[in-house]
């Protein structure tokens, strides 16, 4: 085997940074395509659930399509075994347990309490990896993950309140943040194995089957009443999930999910900044200043993760 000084070691190296430099880009513009859901969900015409439904439904002929074309020499091999198709399912039902659950905690408690408690995936994702997988994380990393989140806090601050009344609310959305942290953790690992389209149709498919039904239940309609309603659906499903979680997942399979969880915080504050530009909804000061923050602990753990 080569030492560290050769030309092949280092060739290799430098490749291995390439690729990890890469799959920072698409994970930071993954938590941007995700940044643009709520402002598709906050126009569009169905209910939480039901918009959550298409979000998925709508994706997956993309998706499917997208394994056609792969080339083959770059085609991971295909689902085959009880095992792979269990694992694949267990993604689905991860990420349709995060949106379920978040939209339900939007009925019990505020939007920015919701959405704060749903951010807090990185803290399980950390502990899981830690007391699951054994890995260590250094100082600097836990250092910039309390940065990170403690900006969250800063940024939806002005709108957070606590009250007892909303405590079931606020217990959904930690649940929500278990959902995307489990999500998040299985993705990284059948990465190791499957295509990022592969992933993501098979996983598509669980997460719309199992929202149809509550969507049903709770009563809401299933039709947009409008074209315009059904492009919104159709933007959301393209651009949020087809492209931003795709994107996503394609980075879990070269950074650590620790560190990749870390830097989805940087969703909350694209998300204030485009309602800012598309809604007409107020950026103050504090809120400028928790984004910046939340910047700096995803420096500060990108820092602590090498």
């Amino acid at each position: 085997m080569p030492d560290a000084s050769s030309p092949t070691a280092a060739a290799l190296l430098a490749d291995a940074q390439r690729v990890q430099r890469v799959a920072l880009i698409a994970l930071l513009a993954g938590a941007v395509g995700i940044a643009f859901s709520p402002i598709f969900v906050r126009l569009s015409e169905l209910g939480p659930t039901a918009t959550a439904f298409w979000r998925v439904a709508f994706a997956v002929p993309a998706l499917a399509a997208w394994i056609r074309l792969e080339p083959r020499s770059t085609r991971s091999r295909p689902p085959s075994t009880r095992g792979d198709y269990l694992r694949l399912t267990a993604v689905g039902l991860f990420f349709a347990g995060d949106l379920a659950f978040w939209h339900w905690s939007i009925k019990f408690t505020s939007v920015a309490n919701a959405t704060l408690l749903a951010n807090f995936a990185p803290i399980f994702v950390t502990l899981v990896a830690w007391l699951v997988f054994k890995e260590r994380f250094s100082r600097t990393f836990v250092l910039g993950l309390a940065l990170a989140i403690g900006g969250a806090v800063v940024l939806m601050g002005r709108s957070l309140h606590v009250s007892t009344d909303a405590l079931f609310g606020d217990a959904l959305g930690l649940i929500t943040a278990m959902f995307y942290g489990g999500y998040i953790l299985a993705v990284g690992k059948l990465r190791a194995e499957f295509s990022t389209a592969t992933i993501m149709t098979w996983s598509g498919v669980v997460t719309a089957v199992a929202l149809l039904p509550i969507a049903v239940v709770s009563g809401e309609s299933l039709i947009a009443s409008t074209a315009s309603g059904w492009g919104v659906l159709l933007a959301l499903a393209l651009f949020s999930h087809a492209g931003g979680q795709s994107l996503i997942a394609y980075a879990l399979a070269h950074l650590p999910a620790a560190f990749s969880s870390v830097s989805l915080l940087l969703q909350p504050a694209a998300a204030a900044v485009l309602a800012w530009v598309l809604l007409g909804e107020p950026l103050g000061p504090w809120q400028a200043v928790g984004a910046v923050v939340v910047l700096a602990g995803i420096l500060l753990a990108r820092r602590g993760s090498r």
